[in-house]
């Protein structure tokens, strides 16, 4: 059994079926929707330019045998008696559970609850916030990390003016640093946004619907809608009580195995432990097949590959796509090494050694460090 409705229950159910298992498949979501990408919920879903992001159709999970239980989540598990109860009350069996639950976006308790106020995490909140900002001439997007900064992307296109308020000194400084952040900002300036770094949220004012906003230094915004983009913790409540170890994420080992026989867990929800890092858990797309590529032939009671060691994932913030391979820091020391005003290049260095490398539109440049950072190489290497 599979529990979770997204990118990693896909892949791992492909997965199982290439691997020839022939037993029992099922799929439970709490989502009425067929398992879909997310990427897209915060840029062309957001954008109206296409409205299908299902993964597979309904046809390949009927063609491999695959049960796909929709609309109906998991709420707890009895790992003692191998059983899942579902919100209505049904009680599953299963001999293996793989769990693929994913991320909760976080919220700000603080918050009134007023119209125009949208988290994104799902397909619903994407369509819902798109038919608001048809006619919304003004919002306020709360947090600029990926998903702040695409939303803010997105309503840009859309002619929406456009707030950018992040605590941190710049966009994404957390991630990669202050010195990629703040060009990061330079692109959003340069397509209208306004960029207020440093200063958060000190409160939301409406009556009914969401009218203003005033930030941490008095400023009052008006505002038509406000999107949250303050990130996400793994979906892991339902396993209070489980026996499970949980900490930021579902604990398991280096092939997916949690700390309970007959359990696993992959994607964002799973912290998979790593000989030289420790537990890490990963929250990129293209994390889910790698570990996919490793969990199932270890369930299976087969050899597994080792994972891949060059993590990837990439934003798209107007026509530059922002592309980072390896495990950048934002205390790394930066070179940028080329910049046009628009898009750039910059290799991250940590103890004289490459350790990642970040592009905006530069796609064919990123990706040919990928031997580099993978062998551990000196900067010298990138930078001469």
């Amino acid at each position: 059994m599979i529990v979770g409705g997204g990118l990693a229950a896909a892949r791992t159910a492909e997965q199982l079926r290439r691997s020839e298992f022939a037993g029992t498949i099922t799929i439970v979501s709490d989502e009425a929707h067929l398992p879909y990408d997310r990427p897209p919920l915060s840029k062309e879903v957001l954008r109206s330019e296409t409205d299908d992001v299902t993964l597979k159709p309904a046809e390949f999970y009927a063609e491999n045998n695959i049960t796909m239980l929709l609309g109906n989540g998991a709420s707890s598990v009895d790992t003692a008696v191998q059983t899942v109860t579902l919100a209505d009350g049904t009680e599953l069996s299963y001999d293996e559970l793989i769990i693929a639950t994913g991320l909760v976006p976080r919220r700000i308790s603080s918050f009134p609850d007023l119209a125009g106020i949208h988290v994104l995490r799902n397909v619903d909140e994407s369509l819902a916030l798109r038919r608001e900002a048809e006619s919304a001439r003004r919002a306020v997007v709360v947090g600029a990390g990926f998903i702040g900064c695409e939303v803010a992307a997105s309503l840009r296109k859309l002619g929406v003016d456009v707030v950018l308020v992040e605590p941190q000194p710049s966009p994404l400084a957390s991630v990669l640093g202050q010195t990629i952040g703040d060009l990061v900002t330079r692109l959003h300036r340069a397509e209208g946004v306004d960029v207020r770094c440093g200063v958060g949220v000190a409160e939301v004012g409406g009556d009914g619907r969401v009218q203003s906003v005033t930030l941490g230094d008095g400023t009052e915004l008006e505002a038509d809608l406000v999107i949250v983009g303050i990130g996400s913790h793994p979906a892991t409540g339902w396993l209070d009580g489980s026996g499970l170890e949980i900490d930021n994420g579902v604990v398991c080992d280096d092939a997916g195995r949690a700390s309970v026989p007959h359990v696993w867990a992959i994607g964002d929800v799973a912290s998979w432990r790593d000989v030289v890092k420790g537990q890490v858990r990963v929250e990129h797309w293209s994390n889910v097949a790698d570990q996919a590529r490793v969990l199932v032939p270890s369930l299976l009671g087969n050899d597994a590959p080792a994972a891949v060691s060059v993590p990837y994932f990439w934003s798209d913030q107007y026509d530059v796509k922002i592309q980072c391979l390896g495990e950048p820091e934002a205390t790394d020391t930066v070179h940028v090494v080329e910049d046009d005003g628009r898009k750039f290049l910059a290799y991250y260095e940590r103890d004289g050694v490459v350790v990642g490398v970040v592009g905006g539109g530069m796609p064919g440049k990123v990706m040919k460090a990928r031997s580099k950072i993978a062998a551990g190489a000196p900067i010298s290497d990138v930078l001469g």
